[in-house]
């Protein structure tokens, strides 16, 4: 069912190494088959009718998706684009592993992977005070809602102290990403897109806290057809804007601090400058190697529900470039990254986001 395209990128990078070393994956485990010419030449087979999809699909999922390899690529080959086909292909086929099977269910059943049905009690009292109806939503996204209250909360309280007139939704609708990324562009995930689209229109404007949320709003939704009317905007834009116009006011506190660019900002939406006005604004800034739009993927939590230790790995070799540029501080953008990186038993990197970085962490 692979369309003949990404047929034609699967038999280009089955032959290629060029990207080996840039997978994230590939480079916490150490293992051949976690790279893009591994899952190339495994779908090679499939292609061929040599062996089952079933027989690959954990391998399909043993991918972040960040991009990375697509980025470094000078000749132009899209391992994502191959990857999230082969995705698609396993749910029509009813071949996903159990494991993707139960998130996905949990998506249609509760609007969410991780299958969350009440919120945290902090979290509802701060999303209770902006319950009335404002020009400005801010979307919080099911990362934040679900496993990551404080940071919602953060969220919250960085806008009100701008004195920024918003609403926060107690049923806030899936974007879909979640998703997106499990089976890619299915009936199901599009239809959770124009519910969500749906809900969205009735603001002016849509200030999008998580960055998976935001790639599928600004760039999925566009290529998918699931129109939004509202003016779409990130968090970390949002936030230079207010810094900009004076509503919040900073004070530089002379620490040295890298970020950590979530690759769906710096490679999906190009977005790369914003959130570092807003890091400079409070501290000094100090580059990590892999930045911007080759930024290194530091893990996420919906991986970790089948690859935990993986993915703590990601976070691990992160930290290690932070220390390798004698950062003490990561600033993040990313509700996941965050949870990530935080994860980590480590005690000589510290690990901000960027609203704490703005109430003053």
């Amino acid at each position: 069912m692979m369309s003949e395209k990404s047929k034609q990128h699967v038999e280009s990078c089955r032959f290629c190494w060029m990207c080996h070393h840039i997978c994230p994956i590939g480079n916490a485990t150490g293992l051949e088959r976690n790279t893009a010419r591994a899952r190339a030449l495994g779908l090679s087979l499939v292609n061929r009718n040599a062996i089952e999809l079933s027989e690959v699909i954990d391998n399909v999922y043993e991918c972040a998706c960040c991009g990375a390899c697509v980025h470094d690529c000078t000749t132009g080959w899209d391992p994502v684009m191959f990857t999230k086909e082969a995705r698609l292909d396993a749910a029509m086929e009813g071949v996903l592993p159990e494991y993707i099977n139960a998130l996905v269910d949990n998506c249609l059943e509760t609007g969410n992977a991780y299958g969350v049905t009440e919120l945290d009690g902090a979290l509802v009292s701060e999303i209770e005070k902006h319950a009335d109806k404002k020009d400005v939503l801010l979307f919080l996204g099911v990362d934040a809602r679900c496993k990551v209250p404080v940071a919602a909360v953060n969220a919250i309280k960085a806008l009100e102290k701008a004195n920024v007139e918003f609403s926060v939704l107690a049923d806030e609708p899936a974007s879909g990403w979640q998703l997106e990324y499990l089976i890619s562009a299915a009936n199901e995930t599009k239809e959770q897109m124009e519910a969500c689209a749906k809900v969205l229109n009735d603001y002016a404007k849509v200030v999008v806290f998580d960055p998976q949320d935001a790639k599928v709003l600004k760039r999925e939704y566009k290529e998918w057809g699931v129109e939004v009317n509202a003016e779409v905007v990130t968090y970390t834009s949002y936030a230079a804007e207010l810094l900009a116009n004076g509503k919040l006011t900073a004070v530089n506190c002379g620490k040295e601090m890298t970020y950590q660019d979530p690759f769906q900002l710096a490679r999906d939406l190009g977005e790369t400058e914003e959130p570092r006005k807003v890091i400079a604004a409070y501290a000094d800034l100090k580059e990590m190697l892999c930045n911007s739009g080759d930024t290194m993927w530091a893990g996420n939590l919906l991986m970790k529900e089948w690859m935990a230790d993986v993915i703590v790995r990601v976070a691990q070799a992160r930290i290690r470039n932070a220390k390798g540029v004698g950062a003490d501080t990561i600033v993040t953008a990313s509700v996941s990254e965050y949870a990530s990186l935080k994860a980590v038993d480590q005690d000589e990197v510290k690990i901000v986001s960027i609203e704490e970085l703005i109430l003053g962490a």
